[in-house]
């Protein structure tokens, strides 16, 4: 799965890679969680066009009666997303862009999980295949979601956890977002030679702590507190 990530690179370097006009005021986000707003692309209302949005990290499907199972709706497994109940209807008519810059994963040693940092080789933005739904509270409220997709885990991923994010190349941004289109196809491993990892504090294990030290490598055995 796919539980925490990071949104740190410059607003330009966003902007330049989802091809975005908007210019919001994005803070480094070091310690992204679900349930938070996150940044999203997603098309436009003109043709061609794309929008960047905030949208609540865990899908909560068009037909549930409370937000609280969007927490179970972090991730969509690509291998099913197409036909699940919770996530067809969003994968044939919303798909979206997940701006992101960088995800954690945890290896068990011992007793303890060591956290680590998954990022492009040469650094800076992408985006995870994602889904958005809308659903309305009993107060009338409007609540935007999203989930991620996962896949099976390429080889620099795989010897910390089963499974990633889907990554999508820039050139396949506009293919994914088209809902004419059958993504499968590109729900696939990102390929690990353009991948790096590297350990992390486990002070990012607290939702609460989200600073720059976060992302800093440490030894493996440093369990920072």
């Amino acid at each position: 799965m796919c539980g925490r990530y990071t949104i740190t690179s410059p607003l330009d370097a966003i902007r330049a890679v989802f091809n975005v006009d908007e210019r919001p005021n994005l803070a480094p986000r070091f310690n992204v969680a679900p349930t938070q707003p996150v940044p999203a692309v997603r098309t436009g209302d003109t043709p061609g066009s794309r929008t960047l949005v905030h949208l609540r990290w865990g899908l909560i499907p068009h037909w549930a009666k409370d937000a609280r199972m969007g927490a179970k709706m972090i991730n969509a497994r690509a291998e099913t997303v197409a036909e699940s109940a919770a996530f067809r209807d969003a994968y044939a008519h919303r798909r979206c862009l997940i701006i992101a810059d960088g995800f954690y994963e945890w290896r068990r040693d011992g007793k303890q999980k060591q956290p680590f940092r998954f990022v492009l080789t040469g650094g800076g933005p992408f985006a995870f295949a994602g889904l958005w739904s809308h659903w309305r509270d009993p107060a009338g409220e409007t609540v935007e979601s999203c989930t991620i997709i996962t896949t099976t885990a390429n080889a620099v991923v795989a010897p910390i956890h089963a499974r990633m994010p889907v990554i999508l190349a820039p050139d396949d941004h506009a293919s994914w977002l088209d809902p004419a289109n059958d993504g499968r196809p590109l729900l696939r491993p990102y390929p690990a030679d353009a991948m790096t990892a590297y350990p992390v504090s486990t002070r990012v294990n607290a939702v609460r702590n989200d600073d720059a030290g976060l992302i800093e490598r440490v030894a493996e055995q440093a369990m920072l507190l």
